[in-house]
C-alpha cells in the first residue's frame, strides 16, 4: 500500500507576527519499520537525538506540523532540528528549542517522504534499519522503504473526497479488464484512487488518473468497486460495485478422467475418503465429494487435494460415497467406483453430529445465547433481531435496531452481546453501521421486545466503509466489553493509535473508557486490518481472527497495547518480521480461509471460514495453535458465525447468497447445531 502522508504541498513560508498553528498531533512511522519516530530517552533537553522506536502513544512520538513548517514535540516547545544547520548528508537530528531556523522547517510530500527545507534531503532511518534504537538523520533522497513515513501530522483537512462515480468496464478479455470512473472531487484536491474486488486492494493510481488496466481471473466473478484519497489520508466511500466474469483464455470440452482407487474408512461419526488423482488436458481444479447420491463437499485447489473428512454422521450407519472430478471450465468426469463404510455405535471424535435448527432468508451474522437456551440473531441487511428456540424451530421478532444502513458491502447489523448481568439488567450490546459511521449501541430486551427508548449510543465515530467494518463483540472474564472495528479500507488508520479503526476495543459496559487502556482511549490493540472474530480462553487470554487482503488470514493471541502489523505486515508477509510486530499464532492462505468467526470450548479454537468454505479445529497448547484439522469442507459452503453452545456444542451459520451487497432477504442460510465429542 502507498504511504500516505499529511500535505502534499511544502509548508515554507510564515507571515510575520502570526503564530505558527498547528493540527492534533501525530505519530510519523517508518513503513519500512512500523516504528514511531521518538526522542531518545523521552528528554526534553536540546540536543537530545531521535530515533525509531515502538510506538507507545507517549509524548515524545507525538509530532505536529505547524503552518511554519516545524515538527514540534511535547506541546510547543521544542523542534526537530538539523545540527548545526548541516546541509550535506549524513547530517544529525536533534530536538531544540524552536527559533524559527531554516533548518526547522520540513516538507511532507505525498510520496511519504519529509525532507529538510534547507538542504532538500529526507529524513532517513539510518543504515536502512528496522529495530528500535536505530538513529534518524539526513540523507540524500533514495526512494526506499527506510525514508517513506506515514503520518497525519500538520494535516487540518478531515473532509473525505467525494465517492467516485460512474464506474465501468470495457476491454474484458480472460486475463484484463480496463477499469474507469469519475473523477472524485475535494475541498483540497484527490491525491490516489484505491481499487479493489470484493474487499481486496488490486492496485493505487493518481488522483489525476481516471481509468487503469487490471489483471482478472478467468471464470472467477469480481465486484470492482474504488475509493478516493486526499494527500491527508481521507478516504472516500466507496463507488458503486462492476461486477465481471471474465471469459476462459481457450475452450476446453474435455472432461477430467475418474478418479480411482476410491476407499472409505470410518473412525467413530466420521468418515475419511481417499482416492487416487484424476488427470485432465489443461488441469484438475476440484473435487466433488458424493454421499448416497447427494453432495455433501467439495475440495478446490491447484491441484486440488485427494482427501476428504466427512463428519458429524450418525452413529452405527452405512454410508456410500462416490466422487467426481471438475477442471476450470465445469467440464465434470465420471463418477468414481464407490466406496462404502459404516460409522462406530458412539462419537469418538472432535466433531459428531451435525443438525439444522433453522433457515433464514437473511444473513444471520452475531448470535448469542440466552441464559434460557435460546439464541438471539441478527439479520446483516433486514436490520432486525430474531430470538430462535432451536428444540422447536419456533422464531420470533424482537425488534428492528434503529439507524442501521447498510454499505453495499459488508456494513449492516453485526455484532451482537448480552451483558454479564442480563437476567437483572436486560442489556443487549449492538454493533452496527449507521449513515455516518460504525458504533456500539446497548438497548433493553424487555417482555421479548427491544425497547428502542432505552437506546444508549456508547462508541461512534468508527469510520465505515463498503467493506473492512469489522463488527464482533465479545465480553471478557473482566467484565468489559471488546469490540473489532475494520481499517474502512485505508490501512494508515490501522497504525494510528487516537483512531478507532483498524483496532480491537475495550470499554467498560457503560462505554466508558477503562483506566487501564494503553492508550487513554477505547483501544487495545492495532495493526489490524479487518478482524471479526472474537474469543477467551480458560486462561482469560483474547484470541482474534483476521481477514488479510490478498496473501493470508491470520489467528492473533492479544495482547494489551500490541501492535500486529498492518499494513505493513500481512501474516507472514512484507515487514512482519520486524520487532515490534507481533506474529500471528497461524496463517491461513485466504483461498483457505477468508474467516470470519471464532469460539473456544474446552481450549479448542473454531474457526470458520467464508472464501475456504470450512471449519477448522486447533487445539490450544500453551501459546500455540496445535493439531489443526479441517471440518465441512464445503459441505455447507460458506461459513460466517461459530459460537459455543449451552451444552458444550458450537452454533454455526452460513453465509452463501447476497453476502456481498446490502439488500434484505435475498440469502438461503442456515443455523446449524453442531455437538462436539472428546
Amino acid at each position: 500500500m502507498a504511504a500516505l502522508a499529511a500535505v502534499a504541498a511544502a509548508l515554507t513560508m510564515t507571515v510575520a507576527g502570526a503564530a505558527p498553528a498547528s493540527a492534533a498531533p501525530s505519530t510519523v512511522v517508518g513503513v519500512a519499520s512500523g516504528r514511531c519516530l521518538d526522542v531518545i530517552g523521552n528528554s526534553t533537553a536540546s540536543g537530545t537525538g531521535v530515533n525509531i522506536y515502538d510506538c507507545n502513544g507517549q509524548a515524545n512520538q507525538s509530532w505536529n506540523l505547524t503552518a511554519a513548517g516545524e515538527l514540534r514535540v511535547y506541546g510547543d516547545t521544542m523542534c526537530l532540528d538539523v545540527v548545526g544547520q548541516d546541509t550535506t548528508a549524513p547530517a544529525a537530528l536533534q530536538i531544540h528549542t524552536c527559533n524559527n531556523g531554516a533548518n526547522q522547517r520540513w516538507r511532507i510530500n505525498s510520496d511519504g517522504t519529509v525532507t529538510g527545507v534547507q538542504s532538500g534531503l529526507c529524513l532517513d532511518v539510518t543504515g536502512e534499519g528496522t529495530a528500535n534504537s536505530t538513529l534518524v538523520g539526513l540523507w540524500t533522497c533514495t526512494g526506499r522503504n527506510n525514508q517513506k513515513w506515514r503520518t497525519s501530522a500538520g494535516s487540518s483537512d478531515t473532509q473525505p473526497p467525494t465517492v467516485p462515480g460512474g464506474p465501468r468496464v470495457s476491454n474484458l478479455t480472460c486475463d484484463s479488464v480496463t477499469f474507469a470512473w469519475n473523477a472524485s472531487t475535494d475541498n483540497v484536491g484527490v491525491a490516489f484512487y484505491d481499487i479493489y474486488h470484493d474487499g481486496q486492494q488490486m492496485k493505487t493510481v493518481s488522483g489525476t488518473t481516471l481509468s487503469t488496466g487490471l489483471t482478472v481471473v478467468a471464470g472467477a466473478t469480481w465486484g470492482l468497486y474504488v475509493n478516493a484519497r486526499d494527500a491527508a489520508g481521507n478516504v472516500s466511500q466507496a463507488s458503486t460495485t462492476v461486477t465481471i466474469t471474465p471469459p476462459q483464455c481457450q475452450a476446453d470440452t474435455q472432461a477430467p478422467s475418474a478418479p480411482s482407487q476410491l476407499t472409505a474408512s470410518a473412525s467413530g461419526t466420521t468418515v475419511t475418503l481417499r482416492w487416487t488423482a484424476s488427470t485432465d488436458n489443461v488441469g484438475v481444479r476440484a473435487y466433488d465429494v458424493y454421499r448416497g447420491g447427494a453432495k455433501v463437499g467439495a475440495v478446490n485447489g491447484t491441484p486440488p487435494a485427494t482427501t476428504f473428512i466427512d463428519s458429524g454422521l450418525a452413529g452405527s450407519t452405512s454410508y456410500q460415497y462416490y466422487v467426481v472430478a471438475r477442471d476450470g471450465q465445469a467440464n465434470v468426469s465420471a463418477r468414481s467406483d464407490t466406496a462404502t463404510a459404516t460409522t462406530g455405535a458412539a462419537c469418538g471424535n472432535p466433531v459428531c453430529t451435525v443438525t439444522q435448527v433453522a433457515t433464514d432468508t437473511d444473513i444471520p451474522w452475531g448470535l448469542v445465547t440466552l441464559p434460557d437456551g435460546t439464541i438471539l440473531y441478527s439479520r446483516r441487511d433486514a436490520d432486525d433481531i430474531i430470538r430462535l428456540n432451536p428444540a422447536t424451530g419456533a422464531k420470533t421478532t424482537v425488534g428492528t435496531v434503529p439507524n442501521v444502513a447498510g454499505t453495499d458491502g459488508e456494513g449492516g447489523l453485526l455484532g451482537l452481546e448480552i451483558s454479564p448481568t442480563f437476567n437483572s439488567d436486560r442489556w443487549v450490546y449492538v454493533m452496527h453501521t449507521s449513515p455516518t459511521d460504525n458504533r456500539i449501541v446497548r438497548i433493553k430486551l424487555e417482555n421479548d421486545r427491544l425497547d428502542t427508548a432505552t437506546e444508549q449510543i456508547l462508541v461512534s465515530g468508527i469510520l465505515r466503509n463498503k467493506y473492512h467494518d469489522g463488527g464482533r463483540l465479545r465480553f471478557g472474564p473482566d467484565g468489559k466489553l471488546y469490540a473489532s472495528t475494520g481499517d474502512a479500507q485505508n490501512g494508515d488508520h490501522a497504525q494510528n493509535t487516537a483512531n478507532l479503526n483498524g483496532k480491537i476495543l475495550r470499554i467498560n459496559p457503560d462505554g466508558s473508557v477503562p483506566s487501564d487502556n494503553p492508550f487513554g482511549n477505547q483501544v487495545w490493540s492495532y495493526g489490524h486490518r479487518n478482524p471479526q472474530g472474537l474469543a477467551f480462553d480458560s486462561q482469560g487470554r483474547l484470541w482474534e481472527q483476521e481477514f488479510g487482503n490478498s496473501v493470508m488470514d491470520e489467528t492473533n493471541l492479544i495482547t494489551r497495547g500490541g501492535n500486529y502489523g498492518w499494513p505493513a505486515c500481512e501474516g507472514t508477509s512484507g515487514a512482519c518480521g520486524t520487532a515490534g510486530f507481533i506474529a500471528p499464532k497461524r496463517t491461513y492462505p485466504t483461498a483457505d480461509g477468508s474467516c470470519s468467526g471464532i469460539a473456544i470450548v474446552r481450549d479448542a479454537l473454531y474457526v470458520a471460514c467464508q472464501r475456504g468454505t470450512r471449519m477448522y479445529r486447533a487445539v490450544i497448547s500453551g501459546s500455540s495453535l496445535t493439531n489443526v484439522q479441517t471440518y465441512f469442507n464445503g459441505t455447507y459452503g460458506r461459513l460466517r458465525t461459530v459460537e459455543p453452545a449451552p451444552d458444550g456444542g458450537l452454533w454455526l451459520t452460513t453465509s452463501n447468497t447476497g453476502d456481498k451487497d446490502s439488500t434484505p432477504n435475498n440469502s438461503d442460510e442456515r443455523i446449524l447445531r453442531v455437538t462436539l465429542g472428546g
